[in-house]
């Protein structure tokens, strides 16, 4: 479904595609020549697609990326902002941020405005040496709203989140991956080939594992865990079938990494 080129004149902007190919879903938003902006009309195609990764059994991972190579996204577009600015964006950022499998976020080129919140509540973020990013909340005097504050804080720490949101300033992909934005930072041409090996050892672990991991960092992120509840989930996996499954497997000497976790057998945890 990937669409790199920045398209022809004859192909308009739209919403954004959602493709959901056997245990993985993908997200392509699409409209290159403005950025990848996204208007108030896109959000309910978003909100329909994570809705439904929550809820499905089947899918195990989510890719977000943008169309072309010039702009991942340039976030909520500014008129939106100035006339129809409610909370359906900041619910649809949430949706993504919590859902229950791994998502991987493909950042080609900048990346700006709510388009870095976007990618901030993937787990995951491939960028490349064009990558470019700011917040730019302060110059349009905007204080920008709760949950994204906590993200950058959490996610970034506080001495970046204040760079960014109090200049405004634009940092480059080299401080974007020191700072924790960028997950790696690879070639162009590494982009496809290190998002789809992140979703092969995705698929390769345990659901439930990876959702209930998932669930109890990000409770300790916001500074709100439950630690029954992570306990819980610790020892319900100690009792699952799953866990005694793929113990038996490793411990046979398979070979099959989707089935033991990594190649070979042993006994080493």
């Amino acid at each position: 479904m990937t669409d790199h080129a920045d398209g022809a004149p004859d192909l308009p902007d739209g919403p954004p595609r959602v493709v959901f190919e056997g245990a993985v879903a993908r997200v392509l938003l699409c409209r290159p020549r403005q950025h990848n902006r996204i208007d108030p009309d896109d959000i309910a195609p978003l909100q329909a697609a994570f809705d439904r990764v929550a809820t499905d059994p089947t899918v195990r991972a989510l890719v977000l990326e943008g169309s072309g190579t010039r702009t991942f996204s340039s976030g909520y577009t500014l008129h939106a902002i100035a006339d129809t600015l409610d909370d359906r964006f900041e619910r649809m950022l949430d949706t993504l941020e919590t859902l229950p499998v791994p998502t991987v976020c493909a950042i080609r080129g900048g990346v700006y405005g709510g388009g870095t919140d976007l990618a901030l509540c993937c787990d995951l973020r491939v960028g490349t040496p064009a990558a470019r990013m700011f917040m730019p909340a302060a110059r349009f005097g905007l204080h920008y709203f709760p949950g994204g504050l906590r993200r950058y804080a959490a996610r970034l720490g506080q001495t970046a989140a204040r760079k960014l949101f109090l200049t405004g300033a634009t940092i480059g992909a080299e401080e974007m991956l020191r700072i924790g934005f960028l997950t790696e930072l690879v070639p162009d041409q590494a982009v496809d080939t290190t998002v789809a090996g992140h979703v092969q050892a995705i698929l390769a672990c345990e659901r439930e594992a990876v959702a209930g991991m998932k669930a109890s960092l990000g409770a300790i992120a916001r500074g709100a865990p439950d630690w029954a509840e992570i306990r819980g989930r610790y020892e319900a996996s100690l009792r699952s079938e799953a866990l005694r499954a793929r113990l038996a497997d490793r411990l046979s000497g398979s070979s099959n990494p989707s089935a033991a976790g990594s190649p070979g057998g042993g006994t080493t945890g």
